[in-house]
Order: C-alpha cells, then structure tokens, then sequence
C-alpha cells in the first residue's frame, strides 16, 4: 500500500455541525465521511478559521494523508492503529499493517450554535468495540479572538487492560504523538513555536508546561476584494485540567506544522478495564501574532469563568 494512490481524500457523508461564535462561523466538525481504512476514519474539525477568516487547519495532506483537522487519535491501543498511516515496529520502523481502527459517532446528547456533545465507539478491525467515548467541545469568544475547549473521556470496554501507546514507547525517540492533535496548514510560512519559557521546535517539542503556541503567515483568507490575503494567525494551546497539564506536548514545525498532547510520550499508559482516561485541550485562535503576555492574559480570562 502507498500513501496516497489507495489512500483517497475525504469526502462527507454526514450533515456537519457549524461551530459559531458570535454568530460567525469558526469551525466544521464532521461526524462521518469516506476515508479509507489507512487513514483510521474518525470525526475531524475542519476548517477551522480564526475570527478574521484565516483557515488554522489542514485535511488530509499530501505529506500524512491520515492527519484530520483537529482530531482526537491514538497510534497504538494495544496493538490497534487509531492514528492512521503506517504502524511504528520496533527495530524495523514504519510498516503498512492491517490494524486500522476507526471512531464511530453514536449520537448527540448536545448540539448547538457554539456546543457539541456525542458519544463515540472506536471499533478495531474486528469489529469489536474497545473503546466508549463521551466528547465534547465549545466555542467561546476570547477578547478579539476565540477559543477552542475540547474534552475527551474514554472508556475501557472491552473486559481486559488495554494499553495506550505511541511510536515512542515502541521505540522511535520524540514520536510520542497521540491524543489530541491539530494539524495547521502546511501553506503557512514563518512558522514559529514558543512556550512561556522557551523559543523553537527543540526545545518546545516534549514540554511539559503551561501552555504552547504556534504561530504562521499565508493560511487561506480571503481578503476584501475577494481574492486570497496573506495574513498571520497565532494558536495557544493549553491542558484544561491538572492531569492534561502533566502530559507533553508534542510539536511539529519544521516537517509540518502541528501541535498535539501526549498521552504516551515515553511509556504507555495502562487502562484496566472499565479505566477511564479524560484529558481536556483549550486552544485560543487568534488573527495575528499574540505575544506570551497576550497569551497568558486570554488563558486567565478563559480559567476565571
């Protein structure tokens, strides 16, 4: 299998929920569409735009054809391929294997303007289901911007211990991706990646702080004569909770641009059946470049309500 001649792009099967804030749409959230077994389908937020218009988000690129907007994913559920692309095996590297998972939406016990809430099953090759998962995500205007506030609670259903595991824990250095990931545009130009206490991809990438940003120039946006604008944009993510904050953050900046919270960076996470694992991500998506004093201002703002 290659990555992209059997690995076709999306295509939406389900009537999507607008995100609004203010009554401005900020962002897609697609419950159902064709993806190929490769791509270990799931629902995805995309696009996703800042107040401005400037689109923060990337579907299914040419470089991961797997990676989906904003997306909750897990590479490796003992021994299941939640993340899509290539499985990670010790000693020999990435590997096409008939292990895909996918996420199945359930149903809504929320929806609204600037709210979802849904109920979720991951669902392994065999078709049994592994996981239950309960979502959520809001809306919210920040000062001249908006935010982001996903939550996510999964469930061990399946009867024994599973454990959540990444490339890392298998035995790839600095790969421990899986859990909540945003993909921003691979167009973007000066990427930059900065934390309260530091500057760049090395020394950010495996963080554990307060918060992470990543900031760029030229996502789409359509400018006042109707013709694509240049613009910057700024997206300031932030574990929710005290167990989110305790993760790493995983960064991506000079391969692609991309930002997600660990929940395996370097050992795997162990859930007993009937464990649950509920991690919490805010994110701020902002026109322009926020400064770290910007940025902790509209976290305190956002922790106050």
């Amino acid at each position: 299998m290659s990555d992209r001649t059997e690995l076709s792009d999306p295509v939406e099967l389900s009537d999507p929920v607008e995100l609004s804030v203010g009554g401005r749409p900020v962002a897609r959230y697609v419950t159902r569409s064709y993806l190929a077994a490769g791509l270990a389908p799931r629902p995805y937020l995309h696009p996703v735009r800042t107040l401005g218009g400037t689109e923060v988000t990337e579907l299914s690129p040419e470089d991961h054809p797997h990676h989906l907007g904003v997306c909750v994913a897990i590479a490796d559920v003992s021994g299941r391929n939640f993340w899509g692309g290539r499985t990670y095996v010790r000693d020999r590297g990435p590997v096409w294997r008939d292990d895909h998972g996918l996420q199945r939406h359930l149903g809504w016990t929320r929806r609204a303007a600037g709210e979802f809430r849904e109920s979720l099953a991951w669902i392994d090759r065999e078709n049994a289901v592994v996981l239950r998962e309960q979502r959520e995500a809001t809306a919210v205007p920040v000062g001249d911007h908006w935010a982001l506030d996903l939550t996510f609670r999964l469930t061990n259903v399946l009867g024994t211990p599973l454990q959540l595991g990444s490339s890392a824990t298998k035995g790839r250095a600095g790969a421990g991706y899986g859990g909540f990931f945003w993909r921003a545009p691979g167009t973007s130009t000066d990427i930059r990646v900065f934390s309260a206490e530091a500057e760049g991809e090395e020394k950010v990438h495996g963080a554990v702080t307060g918060w992470v940003a990543m900031s760029g120039t030229g996502a789409r946006a359509i400018g006042a004569e109707g013709s694509p604008a240049e613009k910057t944009w700024t997206l300031a993510f932030a574990g929710g909770d005290e167990t989110t904050r305790r993760d790493p953050w995983f960064v991506r900046a000079s391969e692609y641009p991309g930002v997600g919270s660990a929940l395996a960076w370097e050992h795997v996470l162990e859930v007993p059946p009937g464990g649950v694992v509920e991690r919490r991500v805010v994110t701020i998506v902002a026109d322009g470049v926020l400064s770290p004093s910007d940025i902790e201002a509209g976290l305190e703002d956002l922790w106050a309500r």
